[in-house]
C-alpha cells in the first residue's frame, strides 16, 4: 500500500466483499500480505496479548491439503483466507481484533477485498487445515481475500440489505458528552470528531454496532463501553461482540494517529452510572499530556 495513502480514506471506503474474481492474487500483493504477517509476528494490540494469523490459499474453497473450508455459501471464489488464532478471554479477543483489523485495512489498501467472519464459517474445517493452534487457543475470526468482483455483487448487495450494513446508528445513539444522559453532538466533538466518526463506520457482527463512547468535557479522555446484545453469540461459546470492540478501537486509534492526535488506550474504569446491565467498560483512550 502506498504509505502516503490516507487510512481515513481506506476506512471510509471499505466494504465487506463476499464475491471475488477467479483470478489469483498477484505475486506482489501476496508477498505484501506475507511480509505484513511476518513483520507483525505476534498479533498483539494495545493490551499486548498474544495472537497469530495464518494465510491459507484455496482453489474453489479447497486447500492444498485437500480440505474443504466451509463458509456456508456466504463467500464466492475466495483466493485465500486470513485466519486468526488467539485465546478465548475478554482482552485477548479485543486485542486480537484490533491487530487483525489493521491487517484487513492493509489488505484493503492494496486493492484486496475482505469480509470479517466470526460465526458464518466452519471452525472445524479451518482447524483441520492448521497445525499451529495450541491448547487454550481457538479461531475467533477469519476473512477471505481476493479481488472484488464488481460485476457480480448482487449477492453482496442482498446480504448488505439483510444485515442493514449501510444503516449506521446516528451519533446521539452511540456517543455521549461526559455522561450517558447527554448525547454528544458532532459539532461539539472538537478534534475527536473524525476519529469518532471512523469508529462509527467500523464493521460489526450483524451491524449491531455495540460500541458506546463517553467523551470527557476537556476532550482528552474517551471511555469505550460495549452494550451487549443478550445471547447474541452464546451458541459459539464466546462473545463475538468483543471482536467488534477491537475493531472500534483500531478505527479510532488509526484516525487519531493520522491526525497527529497522540494518545494511548488504558484500562481505568471511571465507574460511571450505566444505562442498564448490558453495558460493560472496555478501555479508555487518553491524549498524551
Amino acid at each position: 500500500m502506498n504509505d502516503n495513502r490516507s487510512m481515513i480514506e481506506v476506512m471510509r471506503n471499505r466494504k465487506s466483499i463476499r464475491t471475488y474474481k477467479t483470478e489469483n492474487i498477484s505475486d506482489g500483493d501476496y508477498q505484501a500480505i506475507i511480509e505484513y504477517i511476518q513483520k507483525a509476528g505476534s498479533f498483539s494490540g494495545p493490551f499486548n496479548r498474544q495472537g497469530k494469523v495464518a494465510l491459507v490459499q484455496v482453489n474453489n474453497n479447497v486447500t492444498d491439503k485437500g480440505i474443504k473450508l466451509g463458509t456456508y455459501g456466504f463467500i464466492k471464489n475466495p483466493r485465500a483466507y486470513l485466519v486468526g488464532i488467539t485465546e478465548k478471554n475478554k482482552y485477548s479477543l479485543v486485542d486480537f481484533a484490533y491487530s487483525f483489523h489493521k491487517l484487513t485495512l492493509f489488505a484493503t489498501g492494496i486493492g484486496l477485498g475482505t469480509c470479517w467472519m466470526g460465526g458464518t464459517f466452519s471452525r472445524n474445517s479451518f482447524e483441520q487445515e492448521l497445525s499451529s493452534i495450541k491448547d487454550g487457543e481457538f479461531i475467533p475470526c477469519i476473512t477471505p481475500i481476493g479481488y472484488p468482483n464488481e460485476k457480480e455483487r448482487i449477492f453482496d448487495k442482498a446480504v448488505r440489505v439483510v444485515v442493514k450494513a449501510d444503516n449506521k446508528k446516528a451519533w446521539e445513539k452511540l456517543f455521549f458528552d461526559a455522561a450517558f444522559d447527554k448525547p454528544l453532538r458532532e459539532e461539539n466533538a472538537g478534534p475527536l470528531a473524525i476519529p469518532i466518526e471512523m469508529l462509527r463506520l467500523g464493521p460489526s457482527a450483524s451491524n449491531k454496532q455495540p460500541w458506546r463512547l463517553v467523551v470527557s468535557p476537556d476532550r482528552k479522555t474517551s471511555h469505550l463501553y460495549i452494550e451487549h446484545t443478550p445471547n447474541y453469540s452464546s451458541s459459539l461459546g464466546y462473545d463475538m461482540q468483543l471482536l467488534d470492540m477491537g475493531i472500534a478501537m483500531c478505527q479510532f486509534d488509526m484516525a487519531c494517529k493520522e491526525l497527529s492526535l497522540e494518545g494511548k488506550w488504558i484500562v481505568e474504569d471511571p465507574e460511571m452510572d450505566l444505562p442498564n446491565s448490558n453495558y460493560e467498560y472496555i478501555a479508555s483512550w487518553q491524549i498524551n499530556s
